[in-house]
Formats: structure tokens, sequence, C-alpha cells
């Protein structure tokens, strides 16, 4: 499984599947079928549109594509995405709010590298950009990345982490969204013990499996069902010939990808037959809540096999960071270091990625950190994706971050702008509003 050709093999199909659903289009739309009054056709060039535009989505990077911010006054202020700090392996980038004075709150949005990239949280940006000055890490897609710029396992993800906040400084307010949770709070601890002045203000770890043993689901099983060669021999490949990354080890994207759709097949295959049947009636759109979703969740990134390996290994099997055993260059990480640092934890009830009373976790091993700043909340009937970019977050989660955020501060902000609720972020997916239902695995 580990060889340039299965790599191949996979982008081999995928453009065939893309040329296949280019080719059904093009001769479905044929002029002289519309002489023929049959539906086959119609479903036809149907079937073609959504088949071409699913599989080239799978090797293209979304933008951002963030709407202006109105302001008081009602003027617009465009929104310019732009890397603060360039690294191999990704990037500190600020979303810079033209004619805008500095906000009060500076937030840093710490992405999963986890098969989809920081886009997906393209709603909580745009939801967080009216009260925020926003940061986020834009990891780079491991195949694009050539052999010589070394290795990026979990330790170098917290060093980058550690950079990242060390940049931007104490005013930061730190929000780690699933699979970096435990590493955010790593990093938080690294700067405890090496910089304490260069420490967050507050860090909100939200969904993140702080502790997978503390309920199990399908991911943590997964994990544990699986030895380590097992999940190398059968996950890892070599990126192939036609990317920059040629001979890179890693997990590949088409392969996370498969099982992010195996494991709701029912549903994604309910959506597509939906659509293509919307498209053969001429009900389709460009802006449709399909296209919105599915461009975002097909586009997916291998990430290098050593930091998912790792992730298996040291977090989920090993559980370094529940246990407080975690390691650095071969320097112990003690959580119980932060002292000065507010936590919060965020869960969803319905979470099936990492269930509830894994993230909370993170507030007893904290035991340096006075009661007082810890907080915690259990949004009821939520499920995943719901608890950092769909209706929950909107309605209720998001309003309890900016007043976590604001109790730190130390002149807090007017009741006011604490409570203003801001535009209402577009919504983005098939589930964005079953929070329940929210499988995106990240």
């Amino acid at each position: 499984m580990k060889g340039i050709v299965s790599y191949d093999a996979m982008e081999t199909i995928r453009n065939t599947n893309e040329w296949l659903g280019a080719s059904a289009r093009a001769l479905g739309s044929y002029p002289a079928f519309a002489l023929i009054p049959h539906p086959a056709f119609k479903l036809m060039s149907a079937w073609g549109r959504v088949t071409e535009r699913s599989f080239s989505r799978m090797v293209i990077k979304p933008d951002w594509e963030i709407p202006p911010i109105v302001s008081e006054d009602g003027q617009d202020h465009v929104v310019y995405p732009e890397p603060v700090v360039r690294r191999d392996f990704g990037d500190l980038v600020h979303f810079r709010v033209a004619r805008r004075d500095p906000m009060q709150r500076k937030v840093l949005l710490v992405a999963p590298m986890s098969g989809h990239y920081a886009t997906l949280l393209r709603t909580t940006v745009t939801s967080l950009l009216p009260d925020c000055d926003v940061y986020v890490t834009d990891w780079h897609n491991a195949r694009d990345i050539p052999v010589s710029k070394g290795k990026f396992d979990i330790e170098d993800y917290t060093q980058y982490l550690v950079d990242f906040i060390r940049h931007l400084g104490p005013a930061t307010n730190v929000i780690a969204i699933c699979q970096p949770a435990p590493l955010a709070l790593a990093a938080t601890a690294l700067l405890a013990e090496e910089d304490p002045g260069a420490q967050p203000r507050s860090l909100i770890l939200i969904g993140g499996p702080i502790d997978p043993d503390a309920q199990a689901t399908e991911v943590t099983d997964f994990g544990n069902r699986m030895t380590m060669g097992e999940l190398d021999y059968l996950m890892i490949q070599q990126v192939g010939f036609k990317y920059r990354g040629a001979g890179r080890m890693v997990y590949p994207g088409l392969a996370q990808l498969s099982s992010f759709i195996a494991m709701n097949a029912g549903t994604h295959a309910k959506a597509f037959l939906d659509k293509i049947y919307a498209e053969a009636r001429g009900e389709g759109s460009e802006g449709d809540k399909h296209y919105k979703f599915y461009d975002e969740y097909l586009a997916v990134m291998d990430m290098t096999a050593e930091f998912y390996l790792s992730t298996v290994e040291r977090i989920f099997k090993g559980l370094e960071i529940a246990q407080n055993r975690f390691t650095v260059n071969g320097r112990r990480v003690d959580i119980a270091k932060i002292t000065d640092v507010a936590v919060m934890t965020v869960e969803g009830a319905n979470d099936d990625i990492s269930a509830p009373g894994q993230c909370v976790a993170a507030l007893d091993l904290c035991s340096g950190i006075p009661p007082e700043k810890k907080q915690q909340h259990l949004e009821p009937g939520a499920g995943h994706y719901g608890i950092f970019a769909g209706k929950s977050w909107r309605l209720n989660i998001r309003p309890l971050v900016l007043d976590f955020i604001d109790e730190q501060l130390s002149t807090p902000a007017a009741p006011a702008r604490r409570r203003r609720s801001g535009p209402k972020p577009v919504d983005c997916g098939l589930t964005v509003d079953n929070d329940s239902d929210g499988k995106i695995a990240v």
C-alpha cells in the first residue's frame, strides 16, 4: 500500500470519474437530444454536472470568501486574509478588516489538521469578525510540501502553536476546535513554563479529545481496534510524481474522504440523488445548500504520516495528554504549570466524534488554575459540527465564548458590545441547522 503506484491509482480513479462526469454532461446536453422526449438525457446531463463538480473539488483548496463586515454606521468593511507568519507546514493568517479600528478582543482559531482545510471554519470566522480581531492556523497540504522540508508530527504541531501564540502576544484568546485541543493545551503549558509572559489570556477548547477514554465513540473504537502496524500498512501511502511532495509518506486526503463518507453513506447517497433530480428538473443552482456544503466537504488534504500516526499512538492509544505525560523534544509538558490562563470547555450532548466528557477532562488536568477561572458548557442536542459552526454555535455558544473572553479583559467591554450577535453567518451545510446530525469528522 505504501507505493507511489497506489497513491497515483487513487488520483487516476478520481480523474477518470471527473472525466466521465464531464463527458456525460456534454453528451446529455447535446441539442439533437432535445427532440427526443425522454428524461434519460436530462438525468444523464444532471448526473454529469454533479459528478464532474464533485470529483474536481477533491483537489481544489477552497477560498475563504469572507463577506464584508457591516459597521454600526452602515459602512461595508472588506475582509482580506493575509499571512503574517509563513512556515513550511502552515501559516498564521490574519483577517484584516479594512478601515476598522483595532478590536479589543484578539482571537486565534486553531484549525484541525484532519483531512479538511482550515476553510472549514469559514462560518466560525465570519461570526466572530464583527466583534473580534481574528487569526487562524492555515495548515498546508502535505502533498505539496517537498520531502526536503523534513517531518511534521504532533510535537512540531505543538511548537508551531507556541510560536504563533508568542507572535500574537499575551492578549490572545485561543479557540482550539476538535483535534488540536489537546495540543493547544500542551502549547499553553509549554509557554507557562518557558515564557509565562507570552501565555494567552484565555483558552477555549471546543469538542476536543483531551481524554478519549472518557466516553467511547466510533473514532476511539477504531483507534483501539487497529494496531499501529495495521494503520501504517493500510492508511499510509507515498505521494505520487504529480505533486511537489513526491515521495513524502502521507495519510491521503482521498482515503480520509472515503472514511468520512462511509460513516454516513446513506445520508450522502440521498443528498446526491436529490441534487441530481433537482438538476434534471432545472431547479439546481450554484449557490444551493448542496454545493455550499460539498464544495467544502469534498475538498480534502493529505496529512503527513508521522502526524497521523503520532496522533493515534500518543493521544488516543497512549493517552499522554489525558494522563499528563506528553513530551516535546524529550521534555515533559506539565499541564499543572498553567496557573494564569482562563480555560473554558465546550461539548455537544450528541457529539459522536468527540463525545461529552472527553473535552471537559481538561479542567481537571489544569489543577493549577483557580476554579473561578474555569468554565464548562454542554450544549443540549448539539452534534460535532453544530458546536463550532452550526445553529448551536450561532445562537448559544458564541455569546458565551465572547462573554468568557470579556471576563478576562482588564477593561470589560460594555454589555451592548458583549452581547452583540453580529450578522447571521451563511448556512454552509446540509446539517448545519440540525446540530445533532453534524457529522463532519474534524
